[in-house]
């Protein structure tokens, strides 16, 4: 039987919307007014989407490739698509509570698998195309993945993949042992789903970066992931009609985040841009060409974007946003002084959705992370779980906010552990200003002394891409006999600058008319920086080799330390 039907007295996700787009503009009142809504049942494909689709000839989903194709997609069009595809699914074996490791790129078909899953009650597993053969292995066994969904590319790292699992191949000739998903085409429109979803089901199955360890299993609802988006959708600042590009790679969570239930939580357009190499003139180009009115993209991207001379591209937008690491104050300032557009900051985790935030209607300060966004109690904690104003990120967890986790699947201790307390810490230490605003410091396990002075890695990297040789920089403890550390960049310069003593020496002078004497940088290396396949800086790569190198008494070979310059004695 279908979840029950709503009228408009009873459709709680929907007048939670319909308040968060009322309040856009004006977070103190947005706060004041929330709630989480309160749901027994709830199946966000079937429940909302579908009903928004209803005689919708709006554009959903809007694909441009740089070879020049492109597709738009209705969203009356997506909703028949993807109840054709949970038909077709179904009649393969896919069944409520199954898991599915979808591994597409940003094709049409990712968004009808999505959805058709949702409304069968499948639990959708994201995984990014960069995943080797041994990565797969460990999802699909630790997983406990009943389905793959892969196109040809990545279909050819399962071969050695054992496991008791269907194989769907995505938009490729024929494979054997693989059924071609175009048959889903041909299955009949209309879907009835084999039950009611509760909104305490499991959804999603997410796997972190791992960039320490294995990476966890973040397990999310149909209500944590959906519901919870209505922070994002907030954060975002989207409304109907908006056309919404973010910038990011299936698999990752801020992929769900901006590319699928925030701009469709806002009855917005999805626009996605699909490149072989990123390239700034052709996304600026785009941008004019199709209208676009509002753009996420994380640091990275900005900071290439900023290289270009932006105020000859006569955009539309209304709204520019980064996510994934803090922004640089210089990269906010560089964006404003081209378009007029203040560049917002927001934060969350692939455990939740967007916690703080710049929304529209906040007056924004350069380098804040923003407020806590409406459902999140946010605090800082010290390392006895007393409030302070600066420590630990954390969530008040009674109640626990409805956009938080399940938990860590098949990990009942780290789920007691994060959520079984009065607090879910965030490992991320930020600091809190008189007027709210929260400034973010850095990874707890980042977070270093020198000469017994705290250290904010983030703090200093943004002091060093100001420099216009930097294009880049990551700052670790550097181990010194007697200060017991001292800060150190590993350094990318733009192109055009090329490494040397000289260059050194001029970043070094330019930091010390910019820092406080304890917080210089004191060591500099130039070089590439190691990065998570989901594109953070592995700082704890560089601390490690930083540390291997000081035990042998080595250097790089680009590196370069204040003490070798006389002049700046």
């Amino acid at each position: 039987m279908p979840n029950p039907p709503t009228n408009d007295a009873d459709r709680p996700f929907h007048a939670a919307r319909a308040l968060l787009l009322a309040h856009r503009g004006d977070l103190a009142a947005a706060c004041a007014a929330f709630r989480w809504p309160a749901l027994d049942h709830f199946n966000w494909a079937l429940d909302w989407f579908d009903d928004h689709a209803a005689g919708n000839d709006a554009i959903a989903l809007w694909v441009v490739d740089d070879d020049g194709g492109e597709q738009r997609v209705s969203f009356a069009q997506m909703a028949a698509a993807s109840s054709r595809t949970a038909n077709w699914l179904r009649a393969r074996g896919v069944k409520r509570g199954d898991r599915m490791l979808l591994m597409l790129g940003n094709v049409v078909p990712l968004w009808e698998i999505t959805l058709a899953a949702i409304k069968l009650g499948a639990v959708v597993s994201p995984a990014t195309t960069l995943l080797s053969a041994d990565d797969l292995r460990d999802r699909v066994q630790r997983g406990n993945m009943r389905h793959v969904v892969a196109d040809a590319a990545g279909a050819a790292r399962f071969a050695d993949v054992e496991g008791d699992y269907t194989r769907t191949l995505v938009g490729a000739a024929p494979l054997a042992g693989w059924t071609d998903y175009a048959g889903a085409a041909a299955a009949p429109a209309e879907f009835r789903p084999d039950g009611v979803t509760k909104a305490s089901d499991p959804l999603l199955l997410y796997f972190t970066s791992g960039t320490t360890a294995r990476p966890k299993m973040v397990l999310h609802s149909h209500a944590s992931y959906p519901v919870g988006h209505l922070t994002t959708m907030y954060w975002l600042g989207l409304r109907p009609g908006d056309v919404h590009l973010n910038i990011s790679s299936p698999g990752w969570a801020k992929h769900a985040w901006s590319s699928f239930y925030g701009p469709w939580n806002a009855g917005a357009t999805v626009f996605v841009l699909n490149q072989a190499r990123f390239d700034p003139k052709f996304t600026l180009d785009t941008l004019v060409r199709c209208g676009i009115t509002s753009l996420c993209a994380p640091p990275t991207v900005w900071r290439m974007l900023i290289l270009e001379d932006l105020a000859k591209w006569p955009v539309k937008l209304t709204e520019v946003i980064g996510a994934g690491e803090p922004l640089n104050p210089e990269v906010i300032e560089r964006v404003h002084g081209a378009w007029g557009l203040t560049l917002r900051d927001g934060y969350g985790q692939t455990e939740s959705t967007c916690m703080v935030g710049n929304p529209p209607g906040l007056a924004v300060r350069a380098g804040s992370m923003g407020q806590p966004m409406p459902g999140y109690p946010m605090v800082l904690l010290d390392a006895d779980d007393r409030e302070c104003d600066e420590g630990e990120l954390a969530v008040k967890l009674h109640p626990k906010p409805t956009a938080l986790m399940s938990g860590y699947a098949e990990d009942p201790q780290k789920t007691e552990a994060a959520l079984g307390g009065a607090y879910y810490r965030t490992s991320d230490v930020a600091r809190r200003d008189a007027d709210g605003y929260l400034w973010y410091v850095g990874r707890a396990d980042d977070v270093f002394k020198a000469s017994d002075y705290r250290i904010s890695p983030f703090e200093l990297e943004s002091a060093l891409i100001e420099h216009p040789a930097v294009a880049e920089a990551a700052v670790v403890p550097s181990p010194d006999p007697i200060k017991l550390a001292v800060p150190k960049a590993f350094v990318v310069l733009k192109p055009g600058h090329e490494p040397s003593r000289e260059l050194a020496l001029d970043i070094l002078r330019f930091l010390r008319g910019n820092l406080s004497p304890f917080k210089r940088v004191r060591r500099i290396e130039f070089d590439e920086l190691p990065k998570t396949i989901s594109g953070k800086i592995r700082r704890v790569q560089l601390r490690q080799l930083e540390d291997e190198r000081r035990a042998r008494g080595e250097r790089g070979a680009l590196e370069f330390w204040e003490e070798d310059f006389p002049e700046l004695r």
